[in-house]
């Protein structure tokens, strides 16, 4: 996973997490020597990674699947990682290769960092453009514009940037990459200064949450939807395989209460594959998980629950509409729904 499993230090005693190697944009003018292009690009994503999972919804919220098509990976990796085992004969159908790793090697020979997701690649040459998991969904709601469907909401409107830049910051830090940090650690130490980080952020995020219905603003940004990818695992995942287990998310209330408010939004909950994600983590983490086995749980049903969270207001996508239904080919089962 960009900046998880996929390219990070996990034999030393902390956590490191590598920087993205590709960081070429694809923006409107092409600055970067790739401009925004209708069915150019194909995204690379695993519904398993939480970095991943960010372009997904940002695809979908925007209307980007006419102009961006998605190839998903198996949640499983091999030891050339990310592979195309899901699709007839264990090839994309559109970039025609079995692996990941085979873009990245079109772009650089011999690259030795390793092999992420999300990733982009260009359709005509094969070759990856970017693996910058950071950058490229700012980049989707700002440079993509043109493509957006109408009533595509404002991810990241310019009045709101440098408040959600500093809240995307402290959650990445303490949240995002502060559960990996957690279940990576090799030292007691190392991994209680990592956890009691992760509950120090969301005591104060449920703090912020408390009134407000969005973390930024009254409609949803991409602050919210990198929290959202963080949460909507954290039962699942982080609480026993990561070891965050001073409380689960569904103990939080409101917390809890956010994150199936966000799941039961068109964009979110209809993107999450709780199948991948458990098996991805517990059957290649086996450096936690040596015996590979998935747990049972936990029950999602409550995901489709009442939340309440309308009576703090708010207007999920502002201006705009909300998303039309999924495509066929792109239907994950939504949990808690019979």
């Amino acid at each position: 996973m960009s900046g998880g499993d996929g390219n990070s230090a996990l034999g030393h005693k902390a956590f490191d997490r590598s920087p993205s190697h590709f960081r070429d944009r694809i923006t409107a003018d092409g600055r970067d020597g790739w401009p925004v292009a209708a069915g150019r690009y194909r995204l690379v994503a695993s519904r398993a990674c939480p970095w991943a999972s960010r372009a997904v919804i940002s695809r979908r919220l925007l209307g980007l699947e006419d102009a961006l098509s998605l190839a998903v990976t198996d949640p499983i990796q091999d030891d050339r990682s990310w592979r195309f085992t899901l699709d007839p004969g264990g090839r994309d159908p559109v970039l025609g290769i079995r692996y990941l790793s085979e873009a990245y090697d079109r772009r650089e020979t011999g690259y030795p960092g390793g092999v992420s997701v999300p990733a982009v690649v260009d359709v005509p040459s094969g070759q990856l453009v970017t693996n910058d998991y950071q950058r490229l969904t700012l980049d989707l709601a700002t440079e993509w514009t043109a493509l957006h469907r109408d009533g595509a909401p404002d991810l990241y409107p310019a009045r709101h940037r440098d408040e959600i830049d500093a809240v995307m910051a402290e959650v990445y830090e303490d949240v995002n990459n502060g559960v990996y940090r957690a279940g990576f650690a090799h030292e007691q130490k190392k991994y209680e200064e990592a956890c009691a980080g992760v509950f120090r952020r969301l005591e104060l995020l449920a703090g912020r949450l408390a009134g407000r219905r969005y973390l930024v603003g009254d409609t949803i940004t991409e602050a919210d939807i990198r929290l959202f990818t963080t949460l909507v695992r954290f039962d699942a995942v982080y609480h026993g395989h990561f070891k965050c287990n001073r409380l689960k998310l569904t103990e939080q209330p409101v917390l809890w209460a956010y994150a199936r408010d966000l799941y039961q939004t068109p964009g979110f909950g209809d993107t999450v594959d709780f199948d991948h994600i458990k098996r991805h983590y517990y059957q290649v983490h086996t450096g936690i998980n040596p015996t590979r086995i998935v747990p049972l749980g936990p029950d999602l049903a409550g995901w489709l629950t009442p939340h309440h969270r309308e009576e703090l207001g708010g207007r999920p996508f502002g201006d705009g509409t909300p998303p039309g239904p999924v495509r066929a080919a792109e239907e994950v089962a939504v949990a808690g729904r019979p």
